[in-house]
């Protein structure tokens, strides 16, 4: 299934401030000095591993926002799968404009294309379970319409995009409210009627108390598989399941065995390895072995 774009307005901004970090105050030293000012330049982002792309839009406009004459002509789209060799795009015009914008453009592609190939791992492994695979808050700042993008793209399904989209009653929650009945009905006194309420248990006892309270969904945390089956028996479809903890592409099969609706996997975005992708420079049709800008 294609996912649609972000919007240029909401990558933009996230784009600018990486250049604007990256140049600094005098620009590309290096290449200023070296490139001639008219030298053009024919290159090529290359997938180094096995992977799916994401992150191509912010990659194509950190080169054109640099300079306006570089063409990003792109090969394989977002969510296309890629195998070591494969040029995901070309990218031809002004060598200093290429050079200056590479780090930048290979910073969001590797990233990106990381969650992306990850959360597909894990949409495979569950495969032919009802459960999908979701992603959290656990994002790096000002990058999360980025990473959610990246998940969906991965064939996942985005969470929270921030704290005014849903009511999620945690542990500390429970805490201060002096319980998970009384936290759950101030909730529903004061939010709108499109909004749902999901509590997060540990214990099938809590569970108890918190389909009593009519919640709309449950985040069943760091349960065994044993508790997680009588979990998903003990709910019965009243409420949306969702298990997270520790979720590993090694364990994910045998936690949507137990029917849960959901599994909520942090790791996804904060901690994910970037699929490494390099800019080659080209003479002619040939790619060049040296001068090889890799993701790292």
């Amino acid at each position: 299934m294609s996912v649609p774009p972000l919007a240029t307005v909401t990558i933009e901004p996230l784009v600018r401030a990486a250049l604007v970090e990256d140049l600094g105050r005098a620009g590309d030293l290096t290449t200023d000095t070296i490139v001639p000012a008219d030298a053009h330049a024919e290159t090529a982002l290359v997938a180094r591993q096995p992977g799916m792309v994401a992150g191509l839009d912010p990659a194509r406009l950190a080169f054109q926002l640099i300079d306006p004459a570089i063409v990003v002509g792109v090969e394989r789209h977002d969510g296309g799968r890629v195998s070591p060799g494969d040029v995901i795009a070309t990218v031809t015009g002004p060598a200093r404009g290429i050079l200056g914008a590479e780090r930048v453009a290979l910073n969001f592609l590797c990233h990106l294309s990381g969650i992306a190939t990850a959360t597909a791992s894990l949409v495979e492994a569950v495969r032919g379970s009802r459960a999908r695979i979701t992603c959290t808050r656990k994002t790096t700042p000002g990058l999360r319409a980025l990473q959610k993008y990246a998940i969906r793209v991965g064939g996942g399904a985005n969470h929270r995009f921030g704290l005014d989209d849903a009511v999620l009653i945690k542990d500390n929650h429970i805490a201060v409210a002096g319980g998970i009945r009384p936290a759950v009905e101030r909730a529903r006194g004061a939010i709108g009627h499109m909004v749902k309420v999901e509590v997060e248990v540990d214990t099938l006892t809590q569970l108890e108390e918190a389909l009593a309270a009519r919640i709309d969904a449950v985040l069943l945390d760091n349960m065994s598989l044993d508790d997680l089956l009588s979990a998903v028996a003990l709910v019965g479809g009243r409420a949306i399941t969702e298990a997270s903890g520790g979720i590993t592409p090694v364990t994910a099969a045998a936690v949507a065995a137990t029917g849960v609706d959901l599994i909520s996997v942090g790791w996804l975005t904060h901690s994910v390895t970037a699929l490494d992708i390099g800019l080659d420079h080209r003479d002619g049709a040939r790619t060049r072995d040296r001068r090889q800008s890799r993701c790292r």
